[in-house]
C-alpha cells in the first residue's frame, strides 16, 4: 500500500525513539480517501505514537509523514488544516456546555459567525445531543462525552480523520452510534485512520488494516488478504493443565497441526477439519500428561493471525 497515488496519509519509514526505547520502529503505510484504515494492536504497541506523529503532536525521530501531500514536519500548519483528531483521552472542557465546546473547537479551525453557530447545531443533531446541548459536559455519560468529542473533531469537515481508540469506556448504544458516525464520514471522501485493540471493531469497520506489535508493522492488507494469511485451518483452544514441551512434541507428531501457543494452562492449535480430529488431538494431549478442562473450536480470524504472527493474544 506504500506509494499509492491516491493516498491522503503517507507514512514512510516512521521511527520514534525515547532514549533507547523504540516506540515505533520503521512503519510505512498509506491511507486513501473514502476508506477506513485500521491500526490494530495491543495497548502499548505504538498506535497512539503513530497517531501523534501524523497529527503533528510528536516529532518523528526518522521518516516522513504527509497529509494531503503536505509534510507534517516541514509544512505542519497546512497539513493540519484538513485534519481532524479524536484522541484517546477526551479533549473537552467539562465545565462548559456541548455547544460551547463545539464553538471553541470550530473557532480554533477558523469557523466564525453564523457558519460556526450553524455547524455547531448540525453536529449536535448529528451526534444525537441537541436536547442536551446547553448542559455542562461533566453531566454527560461516558458514551455521550465520546460522541461530543467526535463532534469536535468534525466541526471543520476534515478530509482526514484520526481516531485513537474512540470507543474506550462507552456504553453499547453509544458504541453503535460511533460506528455509524465513522462510516458516514466516508460519503464525502474522508480518509479515516482508526486505532483499536478490539478485534471485532477492526473486522466491522476497516477496509484495510495494519497489525502493529511492539512498534513494528507485522502484517498489512485488506481483511480478505489478512484472513488469507491464516489459511483455512480451524482454531482449537484448550485450557487445563499441560507440560508445554511434552504437549508440543506430541502434537507436532500429528499431520497438519500447527501449535500457535503452548503454555502451562493453555494450548492453541491451527488444525484442518478440527471437529473430526478432536478425539485424536485429545488423546495426544492426554498421552503427554496434559489434562483438558475446556475446549473452544472456531473459524480462522484476525485474532488467529495476530497469535500466529506474535505468539500472544491481542489483549495480553
Amino acid at each position: 500500500m506504500v506509494g499509492s497515488t491516491k493516498a491522503v496519509i503517507e507514512v514512510e519509514g516512521l521511527r520514534k525513539l525515547y532514549g533507547d526505547f523504540v516506540a515505533v520502529g520503521g512503519v510505512s503505510f498509506t491511507a486513501e480517501p473514502g476508506k477506513i484504515f485500521g491500526l490494530l494492536g495491543p495497548n502499548g504497541a505504538g498506535k497512539s505514537t503513530i497517531i501523534g506523529c501524523i497529527s503533528g503532536l510528536l516529532q518523528p525521530t526518522e521518516g516522513t509523514v504527509r497529509v494531503n501531500g503536505h509534510d507534517v514536519t516541514k509544512d505542519g500548519d497546512t497539513a493540519k488544516k484538513g485534519l481532524g483528531v479524536v484522541p484517546q483521552e477526551l479533549s473537552l472542557y467539562e465545565d462548559i456546555s456541548a455547544t460551547e465546546n463545539l464553538m471553541f473547537w470550530g473557532g480554533a479551525y477558523g469557523l466564525t459567525g453564523p457558519e460556526l453557530k450553524n455547524r455547531a447545531k448540525e453536529v449536535l443533531t448529528y451526534t444525537g445531543l441537541l436536547d442536551r446541548a446547553e448542559e455542562p459536559v461533566k453531566n454527560y455519560s461516558g458514551g455521550m462525552k465520546r460522541r461530543i468529542n467526535f463532534g469536535c473533531a468534525i466541526m471543520h469537515r476534515p478530509k482526514v480523520l484520526l481516531l485513537d481508540e474512540p470507543t474506550v469506556g462507552v456504553d453499547p448504544q453509544s458504541r453503535v452510534r460511533l460506528f455509524e458516525m465513522v462510516k458516514e464520514q466516508l460519503a464525502d471522501g474522508t480518509a479515516v485512520l482508526y486505532t483499536t485493540h478490539y478485534m471485532e471493531e477492526a473486522e466491522i469497520l476497516c477496509d484495510e488494516l495494519a497489525i502493529v506489535d511492539r512498534g513494528k508493522l507485522v502484517a498489512d492488507g485488506t481483511l480478505e488478504e489478512l484472513r488469507g494469511m491464516v489459511g483455512e485451518k480451524d482454531v482449537l483452544r484448550l485450557t487445563g493443565t499441560f507440560d508445554p514441551e511434552k504437549a508440543r512434541a506430541a502434537l507436532s507428531a500429528l499431520d497438519d497441526v500447527t501449535i500457535d501457543v503452548a503454555e502451562s494452562e493453555a494450548l492453541r492449535l491451527s488444525v484442518s477439519d478440527g471437529s473430526r480430529r478432536l478425539p485424536e488431538l485429545f488423546q495426544a494431549v492426554t498421552d503427554s500428561g496434559g489434562e483438558v478442562r475446556e475446549t473452544t473450536l472456531s473459524q480462522p480470524s484476525l485474532e488467529t493471525l495476530f497469535i500466529k504472527l506474535t505468539g500472544k493474544e491481542l489483549r495480553q
